[in-house]
């Protein structure tokens, strides 16, 4: 599980896509959740960022 941390608040996501201009999240049956541009994408971070010590920024 994946989490986008943006300006006005997260999106939680199975899986992603980097694309030309941003990310596409997905959800666990592989279907688009939404597209956010970089510049709105202020860290993508793994489930696990917030079992460990140090944050696993994407």
């Amino acid at each position: 599980m994946y989490r986008a941390i943006l300006p006005n608040g997260q999106l939680e996501a199975a899986g992603y896509e980097h694309v030309e201009d941003g990310v596409e999240l997905y959800n666990e049956a592989g279907e688009l959740l939404g597209f956010v541009p970089y510049a709105n994408l202020e860290a993508l971070l793994t489930e696990r960022a917030y079992a460990d010590d140090q944050p696993g920024v994407m």
